[in-house]
């Protein structure tokens, strides 16, 4: 029978005489923990982030830009060249049936001063509709109305950034602006969005009422022209038929044939925040696969201390034998030592690990999320590559022949 407390002693005893030598096989096994912790939280952290984001945009949701412009011959880009209208929101909304609501905007980079405080900051003129679509809350006040449009009412509400940089602990509401010289009065202050992935800061904005936007800011070349409507379908599963009933009809209200050039463009909002976090789940996986490369290097260091150390041991063994020692009481031996070097050096790797996420946290700016399932993976992993890689060696000392190991020097 197995003498499982004696084997552990003797396993823990070999150990400590080579106190440097375990030190070092186990640095192999602390990076790769560390490594593995680490990078599944910036992975974490990337997603979400990006669900954030989908969740700030808003849900459900396609864009419809206007049309592109040339100028000697070089194209302007989508929106350039207003080729959308009033109408054309309102025959969506009426027309479509997988559409839910629409909000068209026009808007422009404006000035806007409060007393002796000035800010440069987006102007979008739109409807109630568009915050209702990206379920914008307000956070003091009250939002755009129907009746400030048709009254092409001079009011606004305003996003936090703008309200820090030009109001700072003053209450808004009520507070009058200009804006490029035109005075509006405040009436409601957005709830915070953050910024997006790419860094632009969504709380750096102000609404207007669009009819207020286009006669008293930037009037566009023809009445009614806008530039974008943000647009909301009834759930996911009509975003397809949504984008597909706003191209026809778009082509018939716009007389496009069949083999001209759209003067619009339509984009799946939804389904490209989708995309990215797909992207940000693929790489987690990877960075995560790339890392757990660490810990297979860190057993395959194991496996070589081990298969140094039969052979440094050799003798012993053959003492071990000779005394009434059995097969799986040597294998077991080794097998003991590895997993130890493999599970000090796990639980030294979850603080490396730890630690090194909160760094790249404050140095980089970077999102992470150390989950305990990560951390319960990586120990496990370890644990595994232990008795994995500790084996072979615990394996080919069992089998040395009593007699040879003796006389070995």
């Amino acid at each position: 029978m197995i003498n499982i407390p004696v084997t552990i002693r003797i396993s823990l005893r070999a150990l400590k005489a080579n106190k440097m030598r375990s030190a070092l096989t186990m640095l192999g096994i602390v990076i790769g923990v560390g490594a593995v912790i680490a990078m599944l939280a910036i992975g974490a952290g990337a997603r979400e982030r990006v669900s954030a984001e989908i969740d700030s945009m808003g849900s459900n949701l396609l864009i419809v830009f206007s049309g592109s412009t040339s100028s000697g011959g070089a194209r302007m880009g989508a929106g350039s060249e207003p080729t959308i209208t009033l109408q054309d929101a309102e025959a969506i909304k009426r027309e479509c049936p997988a559409v839910q609501d629409v909000g068209p905007s026009h808007s422009g980079t404006a000035q806007v001063v409060f007393g002796n405080q000035n800010w440069s900051t987006v102007v979008i003129g739109t409807t109630v509709s568009l915050l209702e679509i990206r379920e914008w809350q307000i956070a003091d006040g009250r939002p755009l109305t129907d009746q400030d449009d048709r009254s092409i009412a001079k009011v606004c509400v305003l996003g936090k950034t703008v309200v820090d940089n030009l109001f700072g602990a003053i209450d808004p509401i009520g507070k009058v602006v200009r804006i490029k010289r035109v005075p509006f009065t405040v009436i409601g202050v957005l709830g915070s969005k953050g910024q997006t992935m790419m860094g632009q800061d969504q709380d750096d904005i102000i609404y207007v009422p669009i009819s207020t936007a286009q006669k008293k800011l930037f009037r566009p070349s023809f009445p009614g022209m806008i530039q974008f409507m943000m647009i909301k379908a009834r759930g996911s599963e009509e975003l397809d038929s949504a984008e597909e009933q706003i191209n026809d009809l778009l082509h018939q209200r716009h007389r496009i044939g069949p083999h001209q050039e759209n003067d619009f463009t339509v984009k799946n909002l939804t389904q490209m925040m989708q995309t990215a976090a797909n992207i940000a789940r693929i790489m987690t996986l990877l960075l995560g696969a790339i890392a757990s490369i660490s810990l297979l290097v860190g057993g395959i260091g194991i496996m070589n201390i081990m298969l140094v150390s039969v052979t440094e041991r050799t003798r012993e063994i053959g003492i071990r034998i000779a005394v009434g020692a059995k097969t799986w009481d040597i294998r077991l031996q080794f097998i003991i030592e590895a997993v130890t070097l493999s599970l000090i050096g796990g639980g030294i790797g979850i603080i490396f690990g730890q630690a090194g996420s909160i760094t790249v946290a404050k140095l980089a700016g970077l999102p992470v999320i150390i989950s305990p399932l990560s951390i319960a993976v990586a120990f496990g992993f370890s644990a595994a590559v232990g008795v994995f890689f500790g084996f072979y060696p615990a394996y080919k000392a069992s089998l040395l022949n009593p007699i040879d190991a003796l006389r070995y020097e």
